[in-house]
């Protein structure tokens, strides 16, 4: 039994919809479209319960049903949660990073300071040339300048001159271009003094040492790795690894190599999330993983997500950020190939005869009970046993003959 409630939306009338062409001239009119509509399953015992029993929360089971389409109400179904959690990996606190080594912006100015900075003090030398008369004529005419004798440069035009070349190579030597999605970490006498993301062209400190390091998304795939299963087979794996560099400072100062580090635990992650689980169940019967059968490698949705839990955790202490670890190929070594591919054969073999016999089994055993239960033969011990042995020979064969074609 269902009961069905309607609420108009903002206060509006739905107008009303012609009779059925069918219907008595007398009879009421019907809606066939009613807004918001929502139908609830009402179990026929609860209409007759007693008041003071607590009331029984009831899911709605028909939603968003569209307006004028005319199409009938529709059940939602929720999805399957997909399980990532098959695997029974232990988990175990990563390395511990250096707390204060984390990534903060560095003291930059835009780069046309420092080139204007090195333009003026350019041009602060070549007055204190072009006053001392130091300026060859051809300069001073081109710029429409008077010439002045040259009287030679005293110690004090000299050191003018010097602090205004150290000055714009000062200037000049701050210059960077950051390229987008890169970034540069800057360190003064093995101190971390900070990053720069910014695109384009800075000016920073040119006494400050600057590296360079990737931020851009990416994959990395690795050559097929050496592991073994639950049950000790050898095992070619091929990794895909989606990751970044999240901390700068982590990344550069934290370590020697963070690529050299990535690599490494992936190896080390694999062989911990792979010796959890055999590659095939033990019954070669059974359901696959992910319809209630026993884990295995095979699902590798569930591999996956503990390969990658696994290696976020080992990788977040350098700064690294990693959003999927995927096997992309699990398969037996070269050396235990061919005996596992037997192995398979053989079960694949046993699975299908035992399939056929039962069903031989089961077709004579109706055909005879039917035959008897009829009274369409009177059979003894002897004549039973004839032809339940005839029966069987002329299923099995027919079965054998359709299998082969």
């Amino acid at each position: 039994m269902t009961t069905t409630t309607s609420e108009p939306e903002g206060g509006d009338t739905l107008p009303d919809a012609p009779p059925a062409p069918h219907g008595p001239p007398g009879a009421p009119r019907h809606t066939p479209v009613i807004s918001q509509e929502a139908t609830t399953e009402i179990p026929v015992h609860l209409l007759f319960r007693d008041h003071d029993s607590p009331p029984l929360a009831l899911r709605p089971a028909v939603v968003a049903r569209r307006r004028g389409t005319g199409e009938q109400p529709r059940i939602a179904r929720d999805p399957l949660p997909v399980r990532t959690d098959r695997v029974p990996v232990p988990q175990r606190p990563g390395p511990a990073a250096d707390p204060g080594l984390v990534e903060r912006p560095a003291a930059a100015l835009p780069g046309w300071t420092g080139m204007v900075a090195a333009l003026c003090a350019l041009a602060g030398v070549g007055t204190v040339l072009w006053g001392a008369g130091a300026l060859p004529g051809m300069i001073t005419r081109a710029l429409g300048l008077p010439s002045y004798p040259y009287q030679g440069l005293g110690l004090g035009l000299w050191c003018l001159v010097a602090l205004g070349v150290l000055s714009a190579l000062f200037a000049l030597g701050g210059i960077g271009r950051a390229q987008v999605a890169h970034a540069w970490v800057l360190t003064l006498f093995g101190e971390y003094r900070g990053s720069v993301r910014r695109p384009g062209l800075f000016w920073v400190n040119p006494l400050l040492l600057r590296r360079r390091v990737d931020v851009r998304l990416r994959h990395w795939r690795s050559e097929p790795m050496s592991a073994v299963d639950a049950d000790g087979t050898a095992l070619r794996v091929v990794v895909l690894v989606v990751w970044r560099v999240r901390d700068t400072a982590r990344a550069v100062l934290g370590i020697e190599d963070h690529e050299d580090y990535l690599s490494e635990q992936v190896e080390a992650a694999l062989s911990r999330v792979l010796s959890r689980l055999p590659v095939d169940p033990p019954d070669p019967g059974s359901a696959p993983p992910g319809l209630g059968g026993a884990p295995t490698l095979r699902d590798a949705e569930a591999v996956g997500g503990a390969l990658t839990r696994t290696l976020a955790g080992e990788c977040a202490a350098v700064g690294v950020e990693v959003f999927s670890a995927q096997p992309v190929t699990i398969e037996y070594a070269p050396e235990v190939a061919v005996a596992m591919r037997r192995r398979r054969i053989a079960a694949i073999d046993a699975r299908h005869r035992e399939a056929v016999l039962t069903s031989v089994v089961d077709a004579v055993d109706d055909t005879v009970t039917r035959l008897t239960a009829r009274g369409l033969v009177e059979l003894d011990d002897y004549e039973r046993k004839a032809l339940v042995k005839d029966l069987t020979v002329a299923f099995y064969s027919g079965r054998a003959t359709l299998s082969e074609d």
